[in-house]
């Protein structure tokens, strides 16, 4: 009985949504943070549940790239970029992110409409009769994508912009393997060691700009307008 649960698609198609339905909560649930830590273990959360999705879409089509993009997303997002980002707050003495440029409240309000268009325009993709996990899953991942883009702009804080970067990337990632079931190898190696550089990168400008301003207020760098 667990044998014929774990080869039916349906059963992986509902996996696949609740797993995807975690990612998107805790997608909103970074909108309404304001604890810099939280938020970076929220964003482990979220990319350890992208790598199940990747592993549960690598099982039900028998693509074992994808495990290995599934491993290495859990090696790079789940571990060694939270452990970067929490190492560079405790150097930085900092814990909670500064007001938003929108409230709280209306923030979650604004994400739950970009929820609702990321359904939409979903929904243009699908096809009646079509069989696969990605239905859901594309609708979620453009969620990622339009919530991480308005998170940028809406935080203040370099950090917190960020980590909104690297969801939004998750939706990127969510996206090609619910779409196409995975990139081919060599371009989903090069994607998650671009990531790591650019985190590295990043954690060193944040670092610098907080060094320069005294704050890490993205919008104080106006003073060094000459």
């Amino acid at each position: 009985m667990l044998m014929r649960l774990l080869f039916d698609l349906q059963f992986g198609d509902r996996i696949v949504t609740l797993l995807a339905a975690l990612v998107l909560v805790l997608q909103i649930a970074m909108v309404a943070q304001g604890w810099i830590v939280a938020h970076i273990r929220i964003f482990a959360a979220q990319s350890f549940f992208l790598s199940m999705i990747a592993a549960t879409i690598a099982w039900y089509n028998h693509a074992p790239h994808i495990y290995i993009a599934a491993v290495l997303t859990l090696v790079v997002k789940v571990i060694l970029v939270p452990i970067l980002f929490e190492r560079l707050v405790v150097r930085m003495e900092i814990q909670r992110e500064i007001e938003p440029i929108v409230n709280v409240p209306l923030s979650v309000l604004i994400s739950g409409g970009l929820t609702l268009v990321g359904y939409v325009v979903a929904e243009s993709f699908y096809r009646p009769g079509a069989a696969g996990l990605g239905h859901n899953a594309l609708a979620v991942a453009i969620s990622l994508f339009l919530i991480g883009f308005f998170t940028m702009i809406n935080r203040r804080k370099a950090l917190a912009q960020v980590l909104a970067l690297l969801s939004l990337e998750n939706g990127l990632f969510l996206a090609a393997i619910s779409l196409t079931y995975g990139m081919p190898l060599i371009v989903e190696l090069g994607v998650l060691f671009d990531v790591l550089v650019a985190a590295m990168v990043l954690g060193i400008l944040v670092y610098r700009i907080r060094e320069t301003v005294e704050s890490m207020d993205v919008s104080r760098l106006r003073r060094l307008r000459g």
